[in-house]
């Protein structure tokens, strides 16, 4: 979450942990934490999943507290609430997210396309009639755009992010080793020794989990190009998604994109090697932006503080 004057002031995952009878008891860092770990009278739940609203109740919820965590539990003041969206999704998906954060405790909710955050996150100057392109792989979806004139002119989203790739690395190894790993213990696979590309000197981590057959506890090494193979075909869906918005893009947005390369933000961007086998598999230069993690927060606070500016532009 991103406050004006302040900046960042609140970066936690969006899970949730609630009771039987559906009582929040424990949101973001706190809940994660309990991913995997939680009694059977606690349910840990994502509630937005592939970048829209799978839980409404939960979702409101969970806004709730990080917006009266940002301004304070007294507080009498119901801030303007800026939230993204990933580009193309449908109205009523669009109306679900503009009546949570209302609900929620907002005064007005306005919408921005994820790409376009982005973009003004990573300082990319996207309100000149030129092309710019931007790869954004966040945790449940990438968003692919060409963007002129702060506003999107091709696009494509993938269902397909971070948690995806963190689920095949699972499914990986209970398949080839019968482990059973939980979804941090795959997150931490894929940052540490995770690539997009082969290496030559391979990382290498023990992993622990459950052993299918006997119950008990194991441990097993994980080397990086075998976690190379594994992420294959989410990482082809990325590329194929990238290819298909370039052969769409026209031709002088083109140009400006061969000249300035492809931006590309979000955790996904972290990948090691990731901006190498987009430039290869493209031929166009490829740069991770600076602060990737939080270029969409960044640019959805500085669209609302330029609501005037952003306001034709906005979902």
């Amino acid at each position: 979450m991103y406050v004006r004057g302040r900046g960042i002031v609140l970066n936690e995952p969006s899970v949730v942990a609630v009771t039987e009878d559906n009582k929040i008891v424990a949101v973001g860092d706190e809940a994660r934490q309990m991913l995997g770990k939680a009694p059977a009278s606690l349910t840990v739940v994502r509630p937005m999943r592939d970048g829209v609203i799978a839980d409404y109740v939960r979702t409101e919820g969970m806004l709730r507290y990080f917006i009266r965590r940002v301004s304070g539990s007294m507080s009498m003041f119901r801030p303007e609430v800026m939230i993204c969206i990933p580009a193309g999704i449908t109205s009523v998906e669009k109306r679900a997210v503009h009546d949570a954060a209302v609900q929620a405790g907002a005064k007005r909710a306005f919408l921005i396309e994820e790409p376009i955050a982005a973009a003004i996150g990573a300082n990319v100057p996207i309100a000149g009639p030129t092309g710019n392109m931007i790869v954004d792989i966040g945790g449940g979806t990438t968003e692919i755009a060409v963007i002129s004139l702060n506003d999107i002119v091709v696009f494509r989203t993938v269902r397909m992010g971070g948690m995806k790739i963190d689920e095949v690395i699972s499914n990986h190894i209970r398949r080839k080793y019968g482990l059973m790993i939980g979804e941090a213990t795959a997150e931490d696979v894929k940052i540490q020794v995770g690539s997009a590309l082969p290496l030559e000197d391979e990382l290498t981590m023990e992993v622990r989990g459950r052993d299918q057959v006997t119950g008990l506890p194991k441990s097993i090494p994980i080397r990086t190009n075998e976690i190379v193979e594994a992420i294959a075909d989410p990482l082809t869906a990325i590329v194929d998604a990238v290819r298909a918005v370039l052969e769409e893009t026209p031709p002088e947005l083109a140009s400006d994109i061969m000249d300035r390369g492809m931006v590309m933000t979000g955790g996904g961007s972290l990948l090691r090697n990731i901006d190498q086998l987009l430039t290869r598999v493209t031929e166009v230069p490829c740069h991770v932006a600076e602060f990737p993690l939080y270029c969409v927060a960044v640019g959805t606070g500085k669209a609302l503080e330029n609501y005037h500016i952003m306001k034709r532009h906005l979902a």
